[in-house]
């Protein structure tokens, strides 16, 4: 940036993406919550979980990191844009007659029969995401979070509908397959709808060895960090069955929520302020901020899904799913390390050190899946608590990495959120000591809605009087948002 006028207007775009994003994350969830309750059984969820371990990888393999880098780029041409276009294209559409061709080995590979026709038609996933991801990332790029947003409402809704019916329907696992595919191709036709831009018959080598310098270690990064996320998951299913794994993937879902719906959003909006800003120190003081942030809002979250876990388990899931609550209680921790760690990967690929996370992450993908090999040979619970084992364990360095690339200092940044953590300790305790001692008795629904009121009423006023930067922040916010609103009618008038 280089002004203070062009600072204030990426700050504005910035505030401006994160409230779509709040509005579209909440909307979602509200969505997932519902699918959750009403759809499938541990048994059928698991069915569905060994099909659906592909779905991210979809992605990655049809954008090859090609959308990152169309977004850290400082300019692009016609020939970036359409080689990435038709380069994903291609391979999404090679993905998908692979993954049908692959189809009943994976099923042998899991001893499923029945996950063989699951894989085949969820393939078409490939080509679908493909088709889009170029056009998101130029959306991305010129921070069109709104209309990112709506699609992402609108496609998600649609989305739902269609499970339900199917579920309703008898379908079984095969309505979370119609539940994705949906909300691919739904996605996928609203970007087009949202973005003005349209490939040209157009194949650039040299465009594709531009983009190929970011966009190779960016997606050797993303498919090492697919396998932190998803082996668990094959080897729950292939050595302890889909039950297991529908046990451990509902766990696992309710502890990404707080990530997914809040941090992850934050981190799309932040990459491309994190890529103009350029500067590394203040990259660093934005990172920190919004850490901060976020760390307030997904901590306490975390710390009291640990505790109320046998009664959310009960009350919102049911009986069948009561094995959920020990592995929830466990990945609750896991969620703790990475809501702080999360925005690091934006941090260091926005200042151009994409081969450092490479690097990290073939060290963590090594070490993980050896911690899940390991606890597989002894349960479902003893996965996940591999899994924050060698969480704690490698967390302090993938920060480390980015302060050392920011020039922030541990000591600073662990003293940010040193409030917060401690209110959040404080609220545990407290919504703790309730449930044994005080609320034992009342029914399951009334225990939750009290421990959840308790937490919050200790909560948000303690970590206001221990992180007076926390409160000064949102106030700023708050007054920002405000003259935003009241400049843009005369901005408007002025035009």
């Amino acid at each position: 940036m280089s002004s203070a006028a062009d600072r204030a207007g990426l700050r504005g775009r910035v505030l401006r993406g994160l409230g779509w994003k709040a509005t579209s994350q909440l909307f979602g969830q509200g969505l997932s919550i519902v699918s959750t309750v009403v759809l499938l059984t541990p048994h059928d969820f698991g069915l569905a979980a060994m099909a659906l371990v592909f779905g991210s990888l979809a992605v990655m393999l049809a954008d090859l990191g090609l959308g990152a880098a169309l977004v850290q780029r400082p300019t692009l041409t016609e020939e970036d844009r359409s080689t990435a276009f038709w380069t994903s294209a291609g391979i999404g559409f090679v993905l998908t007659l692979l993954g049908v061709a692959l189809a009943r080995p994976i099923a042998t590979a899991y001893q499923e029969p029945d996950v063989a026709p699951l894989v085949a038609v969820f393939s078409l996933n490939f080509l679908l995401a493909a088709l889009g991801t170029t056009q998101g990332a130029l959306l991305i790029r010129d921070l069109r979070f709104r209309a990112l947003e709506l699609r992402s409402l609108a496609a998600a809704a649609l989305a739902l509908t269609v499970a339900i019916v199917a579920a309703a329907l008898g379908a079984g696992a095969w309505a979370l397959i119609a539940q994705a595919l949906t909300s691919t191709g739904a996605s996928t036709l609203l970007l087009w709808r949202s973005s003005p831009w349209r490939p040209r018959l157009v194949w650039s080598r040299g465009s594709l060895d531009r983009l190929k310098n970011l966009s190779g270690a960016v997606f050797g990064t993303d498919i090492l960090f697919y396998l932190n996320r998803n082996v668990d998951n094959v080897l729950i299913s292939r050595f302890l069955g889909p039950a297991a794994l529908g046990l451990y993937s509902m766990a696992y879902n309710a502890m990404l929520i707080p990530l997914l719906r809040l941090v992850s959003p934050i981190g799309q909006v932040l990459f491309p302020a994190f890529s103009r800003l350029g500067d590394p120190r203040a990259v660093g003081e934005l990172w920190l901020r919004v850490t901060r942030v976020t760390s307030a809002l997904t901590v306490p979250a975390f710390v009291g899904l640990a505790v109320v876990a046998p009664d959310l388990v009960g009350t919102v899931l049911g009986s069948q799913w009561h094995g959920v609550t020990r592995i929830l209680q466990v990945l609750a921790w896991v969620g703790i390390l990475q809501a702080v760690t999360w925005e690091t990967q934006g941090v260091l690929t926005a200042l151009g050190r994409a081969g450092t996370i490479f690097r990290y992450a073939l060290v963590s993908s090594t070490l993980t899946v050896a911690a899940f090999a390991i606890g597989v040979t002894q349960g479902v619970v003893a996965v996940a608590v591999a899994y924050a084992a060698v969480t704690t364990l490698l967390s302090p360095v993938y920060l480390t990495l980015g302060l050392r690339a920011t020039g922030l200092s541990l000591r600073r940044f662990a003293g940010a959120l040193a409030g917060v953590a401690a209110a959040a300790a404080v609220m545990g305790g407290v919504v703790l000591a309730l449930r044994l001692l005080v609320l034992d008795g009342i029914g399951p629904w009334a225990r939750l809605v009290l421990l959840t009121a308790a937490g919050i009423a200790v909560y948000v006023p303690l970590v206001g009087v221990l992180t007076p930067a926390l409160r000064d922040e949102l106030r700023g916010l708050r007054e920002r948002r405000a003259a935003g609103a009241a400049a843009a009618p005369v901005e408007a008038a002025a035009r």
